[in-house]
């Protein structure tokens, strides 16, 4: 007899996990309780006591554990050379940081006020800027920093707004950073250009000073 994914993932504390967010998929965050998530996953009320004492607690847990990933590719990106090859590298990791983070996504479509009251959307908002900073060159024109920002949101919104779409999931993923790495790619050569443009008027400048 094959094993459900609640007995395949890990530890008691990633099942509750799972379970909580299939119900707070299922019925809202507000209309889910402890003794729902505890019901589902066939053990005491006390037990799910011992790992998290509130549904806040599993929410914030979960927002963490996903969100690690993408943490620590800021910490990765923040240490690269600003190279084209760092940002499309950045673009291919946050995309596949967010396959596994689907079901949190989807959470927060679903539930915009939980997620408002809990100030859950903040870090995450924090964590999309700080991917901008890295992917745009210092000083980079309006034009190109619009094309920096729709390549972050395509490798995000495109995942999901193919998700309904046949079709091989990862030739999707490939498709989406196709589409961002040209954008990417585009303001990267802009800002070079620019970057050289004025080494030379500032060469010429100090030509005539001499």
């Amino acid at each position: 007899m094959g094993s459900t994914p609640h007995q395949r993932r890990g530890n008691t504390r990633q099942r509750i996990q799972d379970v909580a967010l299939e119900l707070f998929a299922e019925q809202g965050y507000e209309k889910t309780s402890l003794r729902e998530i505890s019901e589902r996953l066939d053990v005491t009320k006390a037990a799910l006591y011992y790992h998290f004492k509130t549904k806040e607690d599993i929410l914030v847990s979960i927002f963490e554990d996903l969100n690690r990933p993408v943490e620590e590719l800021l910490a990765w990106g923040k240490e690269q050379p600003r190279t084209l090859e760092t940002k499309k590298e950045i673009l291919s990791r946050y995309s596949e940081a967010l396959i596994g983070a689907a079901p949190l996504f989807r959470f927060m479509q679903e539930n915009q006020a939980a997620v408002r009251d809990l100030s859950i959307g903040v870090p995450i908002k924090q964590r999309v800027v700080a991917l901008f900073d890295l992917i745009q060159e210092p000083g980079a024109s309006l034009t190109d920093q619009v094309r920096c920002s729709t390549a972050l949101f395509a490798t995000h919104a495109g995942l999901f707004a193919l998700k309904d779409l046949e079709g091989d999931p990862e030739e999707k993923r490939k498709a989406v950073l196709e589409v961002a790495f040209e954008l990417v790619t585009r303001a990267h050569g802009q800002g070079s250009a620019e970057q050289r443009g004025q080494g030379s008027a500032e060469q010429r400048g100090q030509g005539s000073a001499e």
